[in-house]
C-alpha cells in the first residue's frame, strides 16, 4: 500500500511538474508574479514570526529582572533570618533564593537563545527581501523584452502582409483619389456660389447708380 501511494504522489508531482514546465513556456511572466506573490507571503510570515520573537525576548527580559530581585530579597532575608538565629527561616529564605538563582540562569540561557534566533531570522529577513528586490527588477526587465518582441512581432507582421499584397495601399490611394475628388466639388461648389452673390451685388448697385443718374 505504501508503494502504491508512493508511485501515485510521484506521477502527480512529476504531472505538476510537466503542467509548470508548460505553463512557463506560455507565459513565464506569469509564472513569476504567482512565485513573487508566494514570496511575499513567505516574507510577511517571517516578518511577524521577527515581531513575536521581540515579544518573547521582552518576555524574558522581564521574567529575568523579576527572579533576580526575588533573588535578591530571599538573599537579604535569609541573611536576616540567619543573624537572628531563626534557622527555619533562615532555610526558606535560602531554598527561594537557590531556585530564583536557578530560574535566572534558565531565563539567561533562553533569552541568549532567543537573541541568536533572532539575529538569524533578522538576516534571513533581510537576505528574502534582497531576493524579492532582486526577482521584482528581473520582473520588470523580462516585461520590458516582451514588449519590445511583441511590438517587433506586429511590426514584422504587417510589413509581411503589406509586402504580399499591396490591397492596403491600394485602399489608401482609393481614399487619397477620393478625398481629393471630394475636396476639388467643395471648392467649386463654394467658387460658384461666391460669384453668384458677388454678380447679383454688382448687378443691384448699376442698377441704383442707374437710377440716381435719371
Amino acid at each position: 500500500m505504501t508503494n502504491l501511494f508512493r508511485r501515485v504522489k510521484n506521477s502527480v508531482t512529476a504531472d505538476l511538474h510537466e503542467m509548470l514546465d508548460q505553463k512557463e513556456q506560455k507565459n513565464p511572466i506569469s509564472l513569476l508574479n504567482q512565485y513573487l506573490r508566494e514570496c511575499e507571503k513567505e516574507i510577511e510570515k517571517v516578518r511577524k514570526l521577527i515581531e513575536r520573537q521581540y515579544v518573547l525576548k521582552e518576555e524574558f527580559t522581564r521574567e529575568y529582572v523579576q527572579a533576580k530581585d526575588l533573588a535578591e530579597k530571599r538573599k537579604h532575608q535569609a541573611a536576616v533570618a540567619l543573624k537572628a538565629g531563626e534557622q527555619e527561616l533562615y532555610e526558606f529564605a535560602n531554598g527561594e533564593q537557590i531556585q530564583y538563582e536557578d530560574r535566572m540562569n534558565r531565563l539567561e540561557e533562553a533569552n541568549r537563545t532567543t537573541m541568536e534566533q533572532l539575529d538569524t531570522l533578522e538576516r534571513n529577513y533581510t537576505e528574502m527581501q534582497h531576493k524579492l528586490k532582486d526577482m521584482q527588477l528581473k520582473r520588470l526587465e523580462l516585461m520590458g523584452k516582451e514588449n519590445v518582441a511583441r511590438a517587433n512581432y506586429r511590426v514584422s507582421k504587417m510589413l509581411e502582409q503589406s509586402n504580399q499584397s499591396s490591397t492596403s495601399f491600394t485602399r489608401f490611394s482609393e481614399m487619397e483619389n477620393y478625398l481629393e475628388r471630394l475636396e476639388h466639388q467643395v471648392n467649386s461648389s463654394y467658387f460658384r456660389n461666391t460669384i453668384d452673390a458677388r454678380i447679383a451685388k454688382l448687378e443691384k448697385q448699376q442698377s441704383e447708380n442707374t437710377v440716381t443718374q435719371s
